[in-house]
């Protein structure tokens, strides 16, 4: 089958299994009920084999050939994404460095027509992904560049250590790397009013092990995830193969457009839209360190 076959949401998406249009029906209501309770649980769900089996190739294939598209980058950073010189206490976690090697398709380069792109501007996905999060409703990105982006970390990279700067993430393994790459996290090992300094600085120094879940995901899989007090990684990529991953942004209110620094910081390259939005910035919702 070729992309511009695979037009309706019933051909790229397993909807027996994920009845996305009958979110009322007994199995929808089972789904997002399942959904909700790992996410309390533990900030993450997997919904394995989202993406139709015989679509899967399809899938690598089109995402492959995206990833020179991407703008790399290699540059020291640290847990909380600011200066690594910060006044910081000595013994902060925030004064442990990683060197993040990882690079992204910006959504101006990735066809409409690509499976990734039909997934996430489907008013179907997009409420089903909602329902699962438990919100009223979502929203594309009104950034050109951040809204779906697709994510390459090449052999000998990784995602270091992080947390998100949005409080979810909806993300779906596009490639499996050969070896290695695998998406470990720490759930809820902070708070909005309490950074838990101790708990971080042990797993990112090897002592924290027992905080640390790893998880399978396979190609086609679709991860919901809340990662705003979740730390986590995408761990070295080993052996010939990139690992790829398509992030679907959405957000609670329209018209969302990311910074100048991290659009640049990401993408090499502002647009004008985010130069006209640099001053309309939101007040974050908490006061964590980043």
């Amino acid at each position: 089958m070729s992309t511009l076959e695979a037009t309706t949401l019933d051909q790229v998406v397993d909807t027996t299994r994920y009845p996305l249009t009958e979110l009322d029906g007994a199995d929808g209501r089972a789904v997002i009920a399942r959904a909700r309770r790992d996410l309390a649980g533990t900030g993450c769900t997997v919904l394995p084999d989202f993406v139709r089996p015989a679509l899967r190739d399809l899938l690598r294939q089109e995402c492959s050939a995206l990833a020179p598209r991407a703008h790399y980058d290699v540059e020291t950073v640290n847990v909380y994404n600011i200066a690594v010189d910060a006044s910081l206490p000595a013994d902060h976690p925030g004064r442990i460095p990683f060197e993040r090697g990882n690079a992204f398709v910006a959504r101006d380069r990735i066809p409409s027509a690509a499976l990734i792109s039909q997934l996430y501007t489907h008013e179907a996905f997009r409420t089903f992904i909602a329902r699962c999060f438990g919100l009223a409703e979502l929203h594309e990105l009104a950034d050109p560049l951040a809204g779906l982006v697709l994510n390459v970390v090449e052999p000998g990279r990784e995602h270091p250590w992080h947390f998100d700067t949005n409080e979810f993430t909806v993300s779906m393994l596009t490639q499996e790397a050969e070896d290695g790459g695998a998406f470990e996290y720490c759930p809820g090992i902070r708070s909005a009013d309490d950074e838990h300094f101790d708990d971080v600085r042990d797993v990112l120094s090897g002592r924290g092990e027992h905080l640390v879940r790893r998880l399978p995901l396979h190609t086609g899989d679709l991860q919901l995830f809340k990662g705003r007090y979740s730390l986590h990684r995408v761990s070295p990529v080993a052996g010939a193969t990139s690992r790829h991953s398509a992030i679907f942004a959405y957000s609670e209110r329209p018209g969302v457009i990311g910074s100048v620094a991290r659009t640049r910081q990401l993408f090499g390259r502002v647009l004008p839209e985010h130069l006209a939005a640099a001053e309309k910035r939101a007040v974050r919702g908490d006061q964590l360190l980043d």
